[in-house]
């Protein structure tokens, strides 16, 4: 059955917030806003601050459509706070928001339950940089577990730069890694509802798929279908389901996957509030699968939950 524009009531769709991806929540927000409003539904834009909940009170909104990425959005902190009001929202629930944001636990998550992703070591101090060289080997990525769009990443090819990159990531706060470098093809699977969308695999002529590839390289191509054999790609979906189901993720989002040389699949992370422009990656395979924008932010609309 069809939903009408009444049937969600008043939307606040929330973007923007306090994280270091505030003006690419903006860019999506603002797209979801307008898509939403023009097939009628009452969506209003709120630019989320610390004062969110006098806001959702006092605007009397029926639901939520998050559209915040990175801290405060994206890791349970909101999802929590509308839980409480009683306020339906969109996306994954507190536990799959809060895990999924969290790199380590993602993967010490997936390393229990046997799917793969890279080696890795948590880097506390310069000795456990040198351990990290020692364990994992150059190439190697470090990465602060905590922040979206490669913020705060570097590769890291010899010894001399591995202090710097971690010093990089450390500044970002929370948990550092350093992650075993996969040489490989990127991929990216969106996933809406139970379904996983045709795959897009990336190219960027960048060290890797950093923020300047994703958001300001005219060079970065994105390719759907991502030329994989029909076979591979269901064995690979099942996998993407799988991980994505392992951290309580649901509703909708994104996992990155690299497929490596010798074609074994490797996992890198979950995002459950991925880009939403209508150049964006979710977007891309939507349409891919016969789903236009408007059609695909009702389908994200009419799965907000507060249980």
């Amino acid at each position: 059955m069809n939903a009408l524009p009444n049937d969600f009531g008043k939307v606040a769709v929330l973007m923007g917030g306090w994280s270091a991806e505030r003006e690419i929540s903006l860019l999506s927000g603002n797209a979801v806003l307008k898509a939403l409003q023009a097939q009628g539904i009452d969506a209003h834009g709120v630019d989320v601050g610390h004062d969110i909940a006098t806001v959702m009170n006092e605007g009397e909104f029926d639901r939520a459509f998050i559209i915040l990425h990175g801290r405060g959005g994206e890791d349970g902190t909101i999802q929590g706070l509308l839980s409480a009001m009683s306020i339906p929202y969109t996306g994954s629930r507190v536990l799959g928001s809060s895990l999924s944001m969290d790199k380590l636990r993602t993967k010490q998550i997936w390393s229990a339950v046997g799917l793969p992703t890279p080696d890795y070591l948590i880097l506390d101090s310069e000795a456990d940089c040198a351990e990290a060289i020692k364990k994992i080997g150059l190439p190697l990525i470090v990465k602060p577990v905590l922040e979206g769009s490669s913020i705060g990443m570097s590769k890291v090819e010899n010894e001399s730069k591995l202090i710097p990159a971690w010093k990089k990531a450390r500044d970002c706060g929370g948990t550092v890694i350093a992650e075993r470098w996969v040489h490989g093809v990127e991929y990216t699977a969106a996933i809406l509802n139970d379904d996983v969308l045709p795959m897009i695999r990336l190219e960027t002529s960048n060290v890797f798929y950093d923020y300047e590839a994703k958001y300001q390289s005219e060079d970065t191509k994105y390719i759907c279908p991502c030329g994989l054999p029909a076979d591979e790609e269901n064995y690979l979906a099942l996998m993407v389901k799988k991980a994505f189901d392992a951290v309580g993720a649901n509703g909708w989002g994104r996992v990155d996957f690299m497929i490596d040389q010798k074609n074994q699949p490797w996992l890198i992370e979950v995002n459950t509030v991925p880009g939403m422009t209508d150049h964006s990656l979710v977007p891309m395979a939507a349409k891919r699968a016969g789903i236009d924008f408007e059609r695909l932010v009702v389908e994200i609309l009419k799965g907000a939950s507060c249980a």
